[in-house]
């Protein structure tokens, strides 16, 4: 009973804070959230010495990923200043037939997703200015929206700098690149199902005008040789020659670095200010489209994962979530163990509306109930990376939805359109169940 009422003052606390709509809101439900599983914690009887002890393991944990957060902080302020960012989304949209705006829209964000890794970090820079080009075009802007959904999402889910994708391997102890090259692999199916759909939509909707006066001022205002490249494309070669992801990150830091100093023109102390605390353009258009990054842009998403990682170590260190497991078992040796994991993931994500508490607390949740079957911790980590880590851009309440749907303009009729976000976790599903029908049959 007195987890039950933890759990239901932090819903209601989360609820109450996610209606504020900031991060740093978030961060009074996740104080509250510690307080509450502390208190639980304390009255069945656990010292206020192991406690401490539990809360540093798990906030140790998490500080490997806000190490990556950091460099994700510092590589979106350079590429912003350096004009990388620009010179794919000016010479990506100068070269797509406008029958094929759709279709192009989607490839775009999945390159850039893929380079950075930030669903948000895509939301607002290429998919801004790709909605701007469709209001202005006769794209219906919920169509659009969906579409640059699918593209941030899929990096979001896949790519090595993203943080989700460091997350899932820190908390289930798994290499990285492995999981990566088998999210690739699961998301094919998905991948070539919405290729086809938007291909459908392309001609049917195509862009009838462009901002030009947009792109003229991106033209004006940063150099877009094929040195602005330079940054992104190590940050895609470099993963692929075993080369470990925060270096490549650094490394393309770096080249953004020289690349602002230099092709941008922008002077040392500049370009370390927007390293540290963000870029924004001179010119006003541009800054509502381009601002951001920088290393002070994570602090308070590197706070929230601490502060998660902390309670997920009372969760370990008091066993209190093993009741639940154990019915969690019961219920997985019937509907198999990603049955479980998805309908576990839709009601943590309606209730905590959050990708990160969600990674945590699934693997709290079904990692012993993954061992029990027999599975293995490669094959939670693709259920992971299946379900709730795409799952909670289908929640409109979610911060994973609402802040880039805040970002687009929309309203929630674009999940409507984002089919690689809904695709993945159905597609899953259904192969998951296929196999282990398969499986039984075997050992019968």
């Amino acid at each position: 009973m007195d987890l039950l009422i933890a759990f239901v003052v932090f819903a209601a606390v989360m609820l109450l804070c996610v209606m504020q709509g900031t991060q740093n809101a978030m961060l009074v439900a996740l104080s509250v959230g510690l307080v509450s599983f502390y208190t639980v914690a304390r009255h069945r009887g656990f010292a206020r010495k192991d406690l401490f002890a539990m809360i540093r393991t798990g906030a140790k944990r998490g500080l490997i990923v806000v190490k990556i957060f950091i460099l994700i902080g510092l590589l979106t302020g350079l590429w912003r200043a350096g004009g990388t960012i620009t010179f794919f989304v000016y010479h990506g949209i100068r070269l797509i037939p406008p029958s094929w705006f759709i279709l192009a829209g989607f490839g775009l964000t999945c390159l850039l997703g893929y380079a950075l890794g930030t669903s948000f970090g895509i939301t607002g820079t290429v998919g801004v200015i790709l909605m701007t080009l469709a209001r202005s075009g006769g794209v219906p802007p919920a169509m659009m929206a969906g579409v640059v959904l699918s593209g941030a999402y899929f990096g979001d889910r896949t790519s090595p700098a993203s943080s989700c994708a460091n997350l899932v391997a820190t908390v289930t102890g798994t290499d990285l690149f492995k999981n990566v090259r088998g999210m690739l692999k699961s998301a094919a199916v998905p991948m070539i199902l919405t290729t086809a759909f938007y291909a459908f939509l392309s001609p049917r909707y195509p862009l009838t005008a462009g901002d030009g006066a947009l792109l003229d001022r991106i033209a004006g205002a940063f150099d877009l040789s094929i040195w602005c490249a330079l940054p992104a494309v190590l940050m895609l070669v470099l993963p692929l020659c075993k080369v470990k992801v925060r270096t490549a990150m650094a490394l393309s830091s770096a080249a953004a670095f020289v690349l602002t100093v230099t092709a941008q023109g922008m002077g040392l102390l500049p370009a370390l200010k927007a390293a540290m605390f963000g870029f924004t353009p001179d010119d006003p258009v541009l800054a509502d489209i381009l601002s951001g990054g920088g290393i002070m842009s994570m602090f308070t998403v590197s706070c929230i994962i601490t502060l998660s990682s902390a309670y997920s170590g009372i969760f370990e260190g008091t066993r209190m979530l093993d009741g639940l497991q154990d019915k969690l078992a019961g219920i997985a040796k019937k509907f198999t163990c990603c049955g479980v994991m998805t309908v576990m993931s839709g009601v943590i994500m309606a209730v905590f509306c959050n990708q990160t508490i969600g990674i945590m607390m699934i693997q709290q949740l079904l990692g012993p109930v993954y061992e029990k079957e027999g599975k293995t911790v490669d094959e939670m980590v693709q259920d992971i990376a299946n379900t709730i880590v795409v799952m909670v851009a289908l929640c409109p309440w979610c911060i994973a939805c609402a802040v880039p749907l805040g970002m687009l303009g929309v309203g929630a009729e674009a999940i409507l359109w984002s089919s690689l976000v809904y695709l993945i976790p159905l597609w899953w599903v259904i192969v998951r169940v296929v196999q282990d029908k398969g499986k039984r049959r075997a050992k019968a």
